[in-house]
């Protein structure tokens, strides 16, 4: 078993040893995890799958499912949906199902954003027993400062007990929305992050997946206070939303950072692996894995997605 573990006390004694099952399979037995995220045709719709500088493969979905069968990473998240359009033909892929998701074309000017919940536990136990797909977790988004967190804690609380009760583990996705959240800068706002992590540490996530400050200046100090967040979560693991691609050999220096710094364990990694050709969005894969899993430096890792160097767990 991962040294870092602790099974939670809303698994029961019968579950235990499929929890820690998924959950070393999540981390691949390092305690941290990496994972693939693979839900933006919902949260972005097709703004992320054509356009310049994005190759013509990404615009074909099953481009998310060739990238995770083939790279080293923990999980690939993405709702059931895909999993049941695509899930026949890459059955080994380990999967977390995202429940709730959202367009972005409501704006907040008209309503406070709320991600309902799709579908019950019931369902998605039955799904996976039907499916046979290697499904090990589940994730839910919440947002916090929204008039409707309340709906959503309930929510959130439900689906991370009934998942534990079946023996998945489970993701939060905490982020700062809402009128009452003034400034949009505020989701660079490490006291109020460090509150979303406590959140999804009262609601009993394995994990939560939450906003990193890229954008502010000096990156090392930030990576220093961004300890706050951490320690926040307590036993819930920080992971970071790695947001919008960026340069490879800068993204791969701040995971670094992250990750021995902060101290967050792991990360969660969309568009800067999928909006590339196959091959190399394999390669950046594997890098980002061989940092937030295996302690391999930015060199390193820069020199597994240039192709010069191969990943050795």
């Amino acid at each position: 078993m991962t040294k870092q573990i602790k099974v939670p006390l809303t698994v029961p004694k019968n579950k235990r040893e499929e929890y820690v099952k998924n959950y070393e399979t999540a981390t691949r037995g390092t305690g941290k995890m990496m994972m693939f995220a693979g839900d933006q045709k919902v949260e972005h719709l097709n703004s992320d799958f054509v356009g310049k500088g994005i190759p013509e493969e990404v615009a074909d979905p099953e481009h998310y499912f060739k990238i995770a069968d083939k790279a080293h990473i923990g999980v690939f998240a993405t709702q059931v949906g895909m999993m049941a359009k695509y899930g026949m033909d890459y059955p080994n892929i380990p999967y977390l199902i995202k429940i709730n998701s959202k367009t972005n074309l409501m704006p907040e000017k008209f309503q406070d954003p709320f991600s309902n919940r799709w579908l019950p536990m019931d369902l998605i136990q039955d799904f996976k027993e039907k499916s046979g797909l290697n499904i090990i977790g589940v994730g839910y988004t919440v947002y916090i400062g929204s008039s409707f967190e309340a709906d959503m804690f309930g929510q959130a609380s439900r689906i991370i007990y009934k998942a534990h009760s079946q023996g998945l583990i489970s993701v939060i996705w905490i982020y700062p929305r809402g009128k009452a959240i003034k400034n949009k800068d505020e989701k660079n706002n490490i006291h109020l992050l460090a509150g979303g992590a406590g959140v999804a540490l009262t609601l009993g996530a394995d994990f939560v997946k939450i906003y990193y400050p890229y954008d502010l200046p000096n990156q090392k100090q930030i990576a220093k206070k961004f300890r706050e967040v951490t320690s926040a979560a307590g036993r819930t693991k920080v992971i970071c939303v790695r947001g919008s691609k960026k340069n490879p050999k800068k993204f791969l220096e701040n995971l670094y950072d992250q990750i021995n710094i902060s101290g967050t364990m792991g990360n969660a990694t969309g568009r800067n692996i999928y909006q590339r050709p196959l091959d190399e969005a394999i390669r950046m894969a594997n890098a980002i894995s061989a940092i937030s899993m295996y302690n391999y430096t930015p060199k390193e890792a820069y020199n597994i997605f240039t192709g010069k160097k191969e990943l050795k767990k």
